[in-house]
């Protein structure tokens, strides 16, 4: 997650060269661009013009961005929060205009966020921030949950989906649910998607925004990539 008190930019991108690694992309913390209170909406601007900054020293990395994880209900109106989404957002644009970076709108499940929630949402909200350096995320554990067709929501988002995540129905690795990973690739493949694709596979056990939870964590998570990585390749060779 994005704490930027854990350590310098240049702390983490030394730490990424030493392990041959590359940051694909930085998750936000807990901030709330949409809240009707002034106060913290600028608490939140503040953090995520940080995190930019941030990214801009590691290479660019993309920078996701969602509404208050937890908060599934609006506080005042959906259509006054909707606004207030989008203005703080175009401040975060303008920023990562000028520091040549892109961001990416997670679009998350109703029980988790309450402003956008699908494919269709997204594009409604990039078109109205307005930024040729705002685009779409969308992630196969969400749209198990939001959308009528997975892969016809990436086909919906087309060249505006710049990042996607990938877990099983379950949020477990690729093949332990029921989603179709078939589907979802032919879909990314005819869009002309050309990211990568991230596994976002908690270990199993309460408090799913934690990967590490406890000591059996890791070698859960470790299985969970293997399977995931057999899976995609045995899809890729069939087809």
């Amino acid at each position: 997650m994005g704490n930027l008190d854990l350590c310098q930019p240049e702390e983490a991108a030394q730490i990424l060269t030493d392990h041959g690694l590359a940051a694909f992309s930085l998750t936000p913390e807990n901030v709330d661009l949409a809240h009707p209170e002034p106060a913290i909406r600028a608490e939140a601007v503040d953090y995520y013009l940080r995190l930019l900054n941030f990214a801009a020293a590691l290479d660019q990395p993309i920078v996701s961005c969602h509404g208050f994880v937890g908060r599934f209900r609006a506080i005042e109106t959906q259509a006054r929060e909707w606004d207030l989404f989008v203005s703080a957002v175009r401040q975060v644009a303008a920023r990562a205009e000028t520091l040549n970076l892109r961001v990416v709108m997670e679009v998350l499940n109703r029980y988790e966020a309450h402003l956008v929630n699908t494919a269709a949402q997204a594009l409604e909200f990039v078109d109205a921030v307005g930024s040729d350096h705002v685009g779409i995320l969308l992630d196969a554990y969400h749209m198990n949950i939001e959308e009528a067709s997975p892969a016809g929501a990436l086909r919906e988002a087309g060249d505006r989906l710049w990042l996607y995540h990938a877990a099983d129905s379950n949020r477990q690795g690729l093949g332990r649910g029921h989603t179709d990973f078939g589907l979802q690739l032919e879909a990314l493949e005819e869009i002309g998607y050309d990211g990568p694709i991230i596994l976002e596979c908690p270990a199993p056990g309460p408090d799913p925004y934690s990967a590490i939870k406890d000591g059996e964590s890791l070698p859960w998570l470790e299985t969970f990539l293997a399977e995931s990585k057999s899976h995609l390749n045995r899809r890729v060779g069939e087809d």
